[in-house]
């Protein structure tokens, strides 16, 4: 069985994926509102009625910004610890709260999600694994450090949203304070470029035929910066940046290595996208 993918957005001004079967699907994070997320999965040829659980990673507002409309409208239940939701605050009614408790997957009809614990500046934050069957898809954004974890469950996927936020160089000569710059740099803070490509060159498996870079910082990093150093590295498996303004297209991924690629954005409407981006929420992003 396939699994099928897509970012519908993925930055600081909100990051949302989606990854699901024939039958069901969970979003990780919702951090664009619902009438964004409706309208991006609409374009994709996705149905919200096959959408069954919205995982959350940790309470930043950029991962969780949509969320309580979202849960509400379609009495979607969240797996969510409880201090995460404690520090974020959120008003979702009891009955839709689930918590999940690290290393334990949890099962979503023939979906399989493990949460494991990762390096951020949050109050107990995640990474995720989707399994269904033999595929693995991994959700590895907001993270500080590359941990033994974080390398065992990379080194099994056949696809991941992988985080590279951040250039040195870029970082380094930027106008963000010195104190910014060393939290971001610092062990709960972000990957790098160069962290993450690290990670991807050293333990890539063979099986992997889709890498999604995500989370790129819109001040410190470059998307055709990111393609182009990753690309050069990719040996087989096919790189995507991840947009902060628009959804990606959706991908199929299966562990017999066939990449099929579907439901891709029209330029022109991308542009549409582009354009409007100050609607996301953009005046509420985090400097990150």
């Amino acid at each position: 069985m396939s699994l099928f993918i897509t970012s519908l957005n993925s930055g600081s001004n909100g990051n949302c994926y989606y990854i699901g079967n024939d039958q069901e699907a969970i979003l990780v994070d919702a951090g664009i509102s619902c009438r964004e997320t409706e309208k991006r999965m609409q374009r994709l040829g996705l149905c919200m009625s096959k959408v069954k659980a919205i995982f959350i990673s940790h309470e930043h507002s950029d991962h969780i910004r949509g969320l309580p409309v979202l849960a509400k409208k379609y009495q979607l239940p969240v797996y969510i610890t409880p201090e995460t939701l404690r520090f974020g605050r959120l008003d979702l009614p009891q009955n839709l709260v689930v918590p999940f408790v690290a290393d334990k997957p949890v099962h979503i009809g023939a979906l399989s999600v493990t949460a494991f614990l990762k390096f951020h500046d949050a109050a107990d934050p995640h990474s995720f694994v989707v399994t269904c069957q033999d595929v693995k898809v991994g959700i590895f954004t907001d993270i500080g450090t590359c941990c033994d974890n974080l390398i065992n469950h990379f080194s099994e996927c056949h696809a991941a949203f992988l985080e590279a936020n951040y250039d040195d160089e870029m970082l380094d000569n930027g106008y963000y304070p010195y104190h910014l710059k060393r939290r971001i740099r610092g062990d709960k803070g972000h990957l790098s470029n160069k962290q993450a490509l690290t990670l991807f060159t050293t333990y890539k498996p063979a099986h992997m035929s889709h890498l999604l870079l995500a989370h790129l910082s819109k001040n410190n990093n470059c998307p055709n910066l990111v393609s182009e150093i990753f690309t050069t590295h990719a040996a087989g498996t096919e790189v995507i940046v991840a947009s902060r303004y628009a959804e990606t297209p959706v991908y199929t991924i299966s562990s017999t290595g066939n990449m099929v690629k579907k439901a891709a954005l029209p330029k022109a409407e991308r542009k549409k996208v582009a354009r409007g981006r100050a609607n996301i929420g953009i005046q509420q992003e985090i400097i990150w």
